[in-house]
């Protein structure tokens, strides 16, 4: 491959020996518990070249006799037989994204070489989409928690949320109480490997995005010997989100108070392109929150709508002046930033259902309230609208996961070294909102035969936003190429 020239250290053929730590010579079955059956995938034509199939896997892989699973599975066969791979397995993250319809996306729009040399698979994973999705409160009910959050803690803010959290909590029992315990990532990644296993590749290739590089880790550190080429975008430091939550969620809140500052530097500096706040961004859109707090509008509030600008962030500099524009029309209460948040609630539902699976929060209120009020200090800016309300996005789930109701029989807490694994590449983004550059870093550290790809711009992952990293991850993933220690994309946009 002819690297791409924004690339500042070239690519090459850069392999990693592993680097120790003992392995059992005798290899696990399909999913690493014994007695359980590798699933016969049944696949029917879903149209234009994709095929469809359910997996049947156990529900509990501690317990195989008792009951499965059904996982919703898709295909699209490699373009070019002759040239074939194998399998390449796609997540986008979430949790609660569907990766049947990531696999179907790159299948028909993503790397040419990719959709040429790999049949292209994707799995809902347990609770999410078309695999049993996990159910809390209906949408009106999650709509009407919404209605009393503000960006700005009042005396009550802290009860109202332990209100919310318990109420969310008792939902997901309610409606979800016998999937709960079982949604965690270690029996993902155990379901992966049974599809690794049924599709017939000896060994894994995968692309995760986000919350997908954790299933990643999780199942390299699982099953090391069985990875061929894994390409972790937009990573989570694992021992830390699983075993240390909230120090892990400041990091998330940070990340995203201070892409809000650089989106309003650029904002103020070029008011041409940025029609918001007549140069003075920042304090238009504390003025905007307190409005909306004040006079809600079509079921949007102040809360809400920083929800919808955290999620906006994700778009990177080339959505700048379309934020700017969205920002003008929430202004007129009008636009896409005043969609309520019950929008999102089958979303939400597994979001934090599947990080109250993984996650070890301490049973505590008093540390609660210590750490949202800390939140709100450290990320004045969008950490009250989100630390405070109903249960919702990543690191805003500690109300509900304080007071999780079930077992977390299918939690992995590490070791998260994956020794004896083929080399994997991890790929960060300096100016990530959501999944913090440092974390990127860390993970690189993490995993003990690994090579960090970092891309010096704006936005949710590489791969989304870098013809360079695009190109350095398809490269590594059909040849094994991985780029040379250091190396750095530079190619991020101007806005405009």
């Amino acid at each position: 491959m002819v690297p791409h020239k924004a690339l500042s250290v070239a690519l090459g053929v850069a392999l990693l020996v592993p680097t120790g730590g003992a392995a059992s010579a005798a290899e696990p079955p399909a999913g690493g518990m014994p007695g359980v059956a590798v699933p016969v995938l049944a696949w029917a034509d879903c149209g234009k070249g994709f095929q469809c199939a359910t997996a049947q896997v156990p529900l509990d892989y501690r317990r195989p006799g008792a009951g499965t699973i059904g996982l919703s599975v898709l295909r699209k066969p490699a373009a070019d037989p002759a040239r074939r791979i194998g399998s390449l397995f796609v997540n986008p993250g979430g949790p609660g994204g569907s990766a049947v319809s990531t696999a179907r996306s790159l299948a028909t729009t993503g790397p040419a070489e990719l959709r040429e040399r790999f049949d292209i698979v994707g799995f809902d994973p347990r609770g999410v989409a078309a695999s049993g999705a996990v159910r809390c409160q209906d949408p009106k009910t999650y709509g009407a928690a919404w209605a009393s959050a503000t960006t700005r803690p009042d005396k009550d803010a802290f009860p109202r949320a332990v209100h919310s959290g318990r109420e969310f909590a008792q939902a997901c029992q309610r409606e979800s109480g016998g999937l709960l315990p079982y949604i965690g990532t270690e029996y993902v990644a155990r379901d992966m490997d049974l599809l690794r296993a049924a599709v017939g590749d000896r060994k894994l290739s995968y692309l995760g995005f986000s919350f997908g590089t954790y299933i990643g880790t999780v199942y390299a550190s699982l099953f090391p010997r069985r990875t061929r080429a894994l390409a972790l975008d937009g990573a989570y430091d694992p021992n830390h989100y699983a075993n240390q939550p909230y120090s892990y969620d400041i990091t998330q809140f940070d990340a995203v108070d201070a892409t809000l500052k650089r989106f309003f530097t650029w904002c103020a500096a070029t008011p041409a392109k940025c029609a918001f706040g007549n140069g003075k961004p920042e304090a238009a859109f504390t003025e905007l929150q307190a409005a909306l707090d004040a006079n809600p509008a079509n079921g949007a509030n102040g809360a809400t709508m920083t929800l919808a600008v955290v999620f906006a962030l994700n778009g990177g500099k080339s959505t700048w002046v379309r934020l700017a524009d969205n920002l003008v029309k929430a202004q007129q209460r009008t636009g896409p930033l005043m969609k309520p948040a019950d929008a999102n609630t089958e979303f939400f539902a597994a979001n934090v259902a599947v990080e109250c699976a993984d996650r070890a929060f301490p049973k505590s209120m008093s540390l609660l309230r210590e750490r949202l009020a800390y939140a709100a200090r450290k990320a004045p800016l969008a950490g009250p609208a989100l630390a405070y309300a109903p249960p919702n996005y990543d690191h805003a789930h500690a109300t509900a996961c304080v007071q999780w109701p079930a077992e977390q029989r299918s939690r992995y807490a590490g070791p998260f070294h994956a020794w004896g694994s083929a080399p994997i590449l991890v790929v960060g983004t300096t100016g990530d909102p959501d999944t913090p550059y440092r974390d990127s870093v860390a993970l690189s550290r993490t995993l003990v035969n690994s090579r960090l790809l970092t891309f010096d711009g704006e936005g949710h992952t590489g791969f989304q936003h870098s013809p360079c990293a695009k190109s350095a991850i398809t490269s590594y993933l059909t040849d094994l190429r991985l780029p040379r220690p250091g190396a750095v994309c530079s190619d991020d946009v101007t806005p405009g």
